[in-house]
């Protein structure tokens, strides 16, 4: 499967983005989607995850409350609704997709910057 993200920009602090992961090559009935975070100088984390198939989500426990993330089967498209944004989570997001099957993710977009000023 393809993706691509898009929606990252500069926000001030307590403000909000959303985030589009566009996806093409194949169905996603059987997959999940998620998104992913890389800061400078630091490893990329997970931030949330949407099984496409029932919708049940998973969030890390420093977006929960802050972060939403969900899909429209007619466009193909997850998204990543961020509110009250922080200055740490400054970081490029990544979408990338697994099979339920799956343990790690195969397929991965391009990262899309987002800039938190304080």
């Amino acid at each position: 499967v393809q993706l691509q993200a898009s929606g990252g920009g500069l926000v001030q602090a307590g403000g909000s983005l959303r985030l589009s992961c566009a996806a093409s090559g194949r169905t996603l009935s059987s997959s999940v989607m998620g998104w992913f975070r890389q800061a400078p100088g630091k490893e990329r984390e997970f931030v949330s995850s949407i099984r496409w198939t029932g919708g049940s989500t998973d969030y890390a426990d420093s977006v929960k409350g802050r972060f939403t993330i969900s899909r429209d089967n007619a466009k193909n498209t997850v998204y990543l609704q961020m509110n009250s944004l922080k200055p740490e989570d400054t970081a490029v997001y990544y979408c990338a997709a697994r099979s339920v099957y799956a343990s790690t993710y195969g397929s991965w977009g391009r990262g899309t910057l987002v800039t938190v000023s304080s």
